[in-house]
């Protein structure tokens, strides 16, 4: 019984790095560092490197840009682009460092997995934003922003605390991306038409239609 909760305490670090990683790193970071340094959770030695004050440092400062960026209509669109390259891969390494006692094969599987999962939670977010910033208030994206960062909080609070909760909700967020992604793909092409319909020069018209 004691192996049965360990393992599943484990898988639910693992998708919980891997699944905040794809919303919003910085926050991940910052959160678990925080958790091991007051003591309140006991982080696998892989993973203990995010408790290091320099990568707290760094962390807390790309959270602070981030927390401003991510408020602006547009600019994060932008933001969430270049991070593509950045929370996929960290997503990645986070949730194989989560399973390194285990050995070289756990590492590898949990990165494939963890990699996965944090470019689907980050297309969710990215594709969502997308179609947010086509409100002519702000209001909906600061809300959406914040709420963002709350549901990265609690849900890696869940995975540390009620890691069957955690993977149960889980399970029923992928399913819920699997149906919404289409979709998102399906209105970021229609904004972005739009866009390029919007810019678009209009047609000089030629010496013959110029003639008639």
């Amino acid at each position: 019984m004691q192996a049965l909760t360990e393992l599943t305490t484990t898988i639910a670090l693992t998708m919980g790095v891997a699944w905040a990683s794809g919303i919003n790193l910085y926050a991940t970071l910052l959160m678990l560092g925080f958790l091991a340094n007051t003591g309140n959770i006991n982080l696998p030695p892989d993973l203990r490197i995010v408790a290091d004050p320099l990568v707290m440092t760094a962390a807390g400062f790309m959270y602070f840009v981030e927390f401003f960026a991510d408020k602006v209509p547009g600019v994060d669109t932008g933001w969430d682009a270049i991070h593509t390259f950045i929370r996929i891969p960290a997503g990645a390494i986070l949730a194989a460092c989560a399973v390194g006692e285990i050995g070289p094969a756990a590492q590898v599987a949990a990165a494939l997995i963890g990699g996965s999962l944090s470019a689907g939670t980050h297309a969710t977010k990215a594709g969502s934003r997308v179609l947010i910033n086509t409100s002519p208030e702000p209001f909906s994206n600061w809300a959406v922003s914040v709420g963002e960062d709350i549901a990265v909080i609690a849900g890696l609070w869940t995975a540390l605390n009620h890691p069957v909760l955690f993977l149960i909700l889980l399970v029923l967020f992928i399913l819920v991306c699997i149906w919404l992604l289409p979709k998102l793909w399906q209105g970021i092409k229609k904004v972005f038409r739009f866009l390029g319909s919007f810019f678009q020069k209009p047609q000089q018209p030629s010496a013959l239609d110029r003639q008639k």
